[in-house]
C-alpha cells in the first residue's frame, strides 16, 4: 500500500547468545512487541519464572509497553513436574491481564540450569 510504512527496532540486553544464535531480546513493530524466550535466574522453577518476568516487564517499559499491553504469553517449562510453580507465579503476575497462554513441555534447555522461559507479545494500547 502506498504510504503504508513500518517502523522495526531490535532489543538487545547484551547476553551472548544473541550474536551467536542471531536472534533478538525482542522487536518492536509499530506498537507491537514480540519478547524472545526469556530466562530467569532462582534455585527452582518458581523463582525463575518470577525473574523472567520481571525482565520481560523491564524490556516492555523500557520500550514504551506496560504488562498490561500484553496479548499473548508462553511459558517453557523444562522440570515439567514443577509446571505448577512456573503457572503459579505466570498467575501472580498475569491475574488482572489475562492473556492468551500457552504452557510448552520442553526437553532440557542448552544450559541445564534453565527451568523455564517465557515469551510475550505485547500490543501498546497505554499511553
Amino acid at each position: 500500500m502506498k504510504g503504508w510504512h513500518q517502523m522495526r527496532k531490535t532489543v538487545s540486553t547484551g547476553s551472548p547468545w544473541e550474536p551467536k544464535v542471531g536472534y533478538s531480546r525482542a522487536v518492536v513493530v509499530n506498537d507491537t512487541i514480540y519478547l524472545s524466550g526469556t530466562a530467569g535466574q532462582g534455585p527452582d522453577v518458581y523463582a525463575q519464572t518470577r525473574d523472567a518476568l520481571a525482565i520481560v516487564e523491564k524490556v516492555l517499559r523500557d520500550n514504551g509497553f506496560a504488562m498490561s499491553d500484553v496479548v499473548q504469553s508462553r511459558l517453557v517449562v523444562a522440570d515439567f513436574e514443577h509446571w505448577e510453580d512456573a503457572a503459579r507465579a505466570h498467575g501472580e503476575v498475569y491475574h488482572q491481564i489475562r492473556p492468551a497462554f500457552s504452557l510448552v513441555h520442553a526437553l532440557p534447555f542448552v544450559d541445564s540450569s534453565i527451568l523455564v522461559e517465557v515469551e510475550a507479545i505485547a500490543v501498546r494500547t497505554s499511553e
